[in-house]
């Protein structure tokens, strides 16, 4: 249907007072002041219908609709919406219909409605025919559909799509808006020259439009590109920046995503003591604003600070705070690949578990490289008993921390060149309870502490420190319990010689009678699979 027809009335800001109304609820809008830009649009609605405007009455209604989805007011947002679509059918003003429908598609996304939202979309795009404008914007939400979901491949030809459709509508913000969107995508696909171009043209245009809060986001995400490519001093210089336009918009939020840009740099450049300011600012700012994302990722990077001024405790509670927070958080709300963001902070997790194992084996170069081996061992045995992922993840972490509590046991002891007195075996035995007070105060996402407590018991009941028999000690204790004696075999020790494999077997048979048969008979089978030789058939 043409906008042409008879009934459909056009905005002319210029022209009349409910107009002008909407042109200044505009400003305010792009400024970001949400209370005037509302106010603003209230009084073009009230005045539109005075006058009988009513194409400026739907539009109105629609961007007051958007300003209060902004404010989390989604109530009111919905309504609005719902109110301006069906005016703009009775209109019969098929463009405005598809506006309001783009409109309400992305509060459904924002609800979690996401098979609806794309519904909402398609639905969209067929009211889209005379409007260059609403297409690339119906293709810009696509682009974070797809963005939310983890698929950047779609993102980047959603972004593009929207891109061509604005310049064909000449519509300066629109192509600014996906100028922007192009560099967030070509930034998480690591094409860090692409993402500071498409930002330096986004931030063109937002100045030309005076789009003050898109200019402070180019400006915040530049300072993350520099950032990534270790252009230190260009970082912070952009970061100040967006920290200025932030802080005279009073924009919380996206202050705190500043102060964490600027405490990784001060991370990575040898400055912890500015680092761990700037990050605590930034998710003092995230909790007051109730931005999860932000509260979790800054969670994050403050663990790695952590990490590396060997705080480990304190760097694996923040971690698991940060995993709970993303466990909780609706990718849907946040705008983000909650899976891809789960994946990466998972790696850290290990990053750090691994780092921390290893730290206490340095000292002793007869152990160094045990945990590393035992992990190997165990997600060979793990992968045989056909354990799921959660499973082999918490055996694998449980490795490289199962001899924590090693750091308690006295030097003397833990590499004494001689047997062991009966004695000196007790407080040896310690660090298995040891190691379980260390992280006392940590809470873990995978259920590494029994491993840690368990791993040297024997279902016979002859292990320690509980005597525990059979099905009473877990899986994944046991599986790190028999690769951890045949690492300790088979390396040379301060109290003797490493044995040959199949020495060393013969001895792991005799014991036997510790171990369950299913782990005994998967273990066989990784250490043959690792390193085939004759003697090595699973049993």
């Amino acid at each position: 249907m043409s906008n042409s027809s008879p009934l459909v009335s056009r905005p002319n800001p210029e022209l009349r007072p409910a107009g002008v109304m909407l042109r200044n609820g505009r400003v305010h809008d792009r400024a970001g002041r949400l209370d005037d830009a509302i106010l603003a649009y209230e009084q073009a609605v009230r005045l539109a219908g005075q006058s009988g405007e009513r194409a400026v009455m739907v539009e109105a209604m629609r961007r007051q609709a958007v300003v209060h989805h902004r404010r989390d007011e989604a109530d009111e947002a919905q309504q609005l919406c719902r109110a301006s679509y069906e005016e703009a059918l009775r209109l019969g003003d098929r463009t405005l219909a598809g506006e309001a429908l783009n409109a309400l598609a992305g509060f459904r996304i924002h609800c979690g409605e996401i098979e609806s939202a794309r519904s909402t979309f398609t639905e969209a795009l067929t009211y889209s025919d005379d409007s260059d404008a609403l297409r690339g914007r119906i293709h810009q939400n696509l682009g974070i559909l797809a963005n939310i979901q983890g698929d950047h491949l779609h993102a980047l030809t959603h972004y593009r799509q929207s891109l061509e459709a604005f310049e064909l509508a000449g519509d300066d913000r629109g192509c600014a808006i996906a100028y922007h969107n192009l560099g967030l995508i070509a930034s998480q696909r690591r094409d860090l020259a692409d993402a500071e171009d498409s930002f330096a043209r986004s931030a063109v245009i937002a100045a030309r439009t005076e789009d003050v809060h898109l200019q402070g986001l180019c400006e915040l995400n530049r300072a993350a590109v520099a950032h990534k490519r270790q252009q230190h001093d260009e970082a912070l210089r952009r970061a100040e920046s967006a920290l200025s336009t932030f802080e005279q918009l009073g924009s919380r939020a996206d202050k705190s995503e500043v102060y964490r840009i600027i405490g990784m740099v001060f991370r990575d450049t040898g400055r912890p003591v500015l680092a761990e300011a700037r990050l605590r600012s930034a998710v003092s700012l995230a909790l007051e604003t109730g931005w999860v994302l932000g509260e979790a990722e800054t969670s994050r990077e403050l663990a790695l600070l952590y990490q590396g001024l060997g705080r480990n405790q304190e760097a694996l509670q923040l971690l698991n705070h940060a995993h709970g927070l993303f466990s909780k958080l609706d990718a849907r709300v946040e705008l983000i690949d909650v899976a891809g963001k789960q994946q990466d902070l998972e790696g850290t997790f290990l990053a750090v578990v691994r780092d921390w194992g290893q730290s206490i084996e340095s000292s002793d170069p007869y152990t160094f490289g045990h945990c590393e081996r035992v992990a190997q061992y165990a997600m060979a045995v793990a992968r045989e008993l056909g354990l799921d992922q959660m499973q082999q993840t918490t055996v694998r972490l449980g490795a490289y921390l199962h001899d924590v509590g090693k750091v308690k046991v006295p030097h003397e002891v833990l590499n004494k060149p001689g047997r062991l007195t009966e004695d000196e075996f007790e407080i040896m035995k310690l660090h298995t309870v040891h190691g379980v007070e260390l992280l006392a105060g940590v809470e873990f996402p995978w259920d590494i502490k029994p491993i840690i407590r368990w791993h040297h018991e024997k279902v016979d009941g002859t292990g320690y420190p509980d005597r525990l028999r059979g099905d009473e000690i877990p899986l994944a204790a046991q599986i790190i319990g028999i690769v951890d004696v045949f690492d300790a075999l088979t390396t040379t020790r301060s109290y003797r010689p490493a044995m040959s494999r199949s020495a060393a077997l013969a001895e792991m048979e005799r014991c036997r009678p510790g171990f369950r048969p299913e782990v005994f008979r998967a273990f066989l089978t990784a250490v043959a699979a690792a390193s085939p030789e004759p003697e090595l058939t699973a049993a």
